[in-house]
């Protein structure tokens, strides 16, 4: 599996790795700027090529921040390699994130939790945080960029599929078939709520952590999609129909 990076817009490269088990490409995002960021480290196994791909544009030892969206392996398996070559780094994600994960992993300092409304800024480059639970996981948050108009989304908002760095087309029904399938919403209502707010921002880009970034000539579709089709968990989990699996009697023994 290979690793690219392209520049998207105002200094925001995404970083993707192509994994064709999934039919997925497992983005993180480098912002660069006076204080240089990290949306999403990767997977543990996949840090070399990350990091490569990260010092084509600066050096990972000058990283600030490492920003975590959720708390899970495509995000954060790599962030104690990142944290320990970037020694002035800080780890940054929702407040109940730092408080729940990073304290009970271990990790109590150089990290730094945010809550809804609040900003960080990088220098050119200012981030604005949200919180929003359940649109994947309790601890889950987006982030709006404000200088670019750009939106990280977290897990909303991707595509299946190996796509290009920029999506401009209309790919909401391949996203929904891979939310019934994969089974990450336990509820449509959380993330509707969410993609009503995002309309509200109108992004001008949309950077998803699976699929290419989506254009804002291109969003309402998607979120058309989201308020108007099923989506959450139904049994299936991925790809296996779980509700018909437990569903089978169990033969009795003997």
């Amino acid at each position: 599996m290979s690793t690219r990076i392209d520049h998207i817009t105002g200094g925001i490269y995404r970083i993707s790795t192509w994994v064709p088990e999934y039919r997925l490409t497992f983005n993180q995002f480098l912002i660069d700027d006076e204080r240089p960021t990290l949306v999403h480290t990767g997977e543990y196994d996949r840090y070399d090529g990350i990091r490569k791909a990260i010092s084509e544009v600066l050096d990972p030892a000058t990283l600030a921040n490492i920003i975590l969206l959720h708390w899970e392996g495509d995000e954060n398996g790599g962030m104690d390699r990142f944290m320990a070559e970037a020694k002035g780094c800080e780890l940054v994600g929702s407040a109940l994130s730092i408080a729940l994960n990073a304290r009970g992993f271990g990790v109590h300092e150089r990290v730094r939790g945010f809550t809804d409304g609040e900003t960080l800024d990088l220098g050119r480059h200012k981030l604005r945080f949200w919180e929003t639970p359940h649109v994947h996981h309790w601890d889950s948050m987006m982030v709006v960029e404000e200088t670019t108009n750009s939106l990280f989304p977290s897990d909303l908002y991707l595509q299946p599929g190996e796509l290009p760095p920029v999506v401009d087309e209309n790919l909401s029904e391949e996203m929904i078939a891979t939310y019934r399938a994969v089974g990450i919403f336990a509820h449509e209502n959380p993330v509707r709520s969410v993609s009503e707010r995002v309309e509200r921002l109108a992004p001008d880009w949309v950077h998803a952590m699976h699929g290419g970034t989506v254009t804002g000539a291109a969003l309402p579709a998607f979120n058309e999609a989201l308020r108007e089709k099923e989506f959450a968990y139904a049994g299936w989990v991925l790809g296996r129909d779980l509700a018909a699996q437990q569903a089978t009697p169990i033969p009795h023994a003997g």
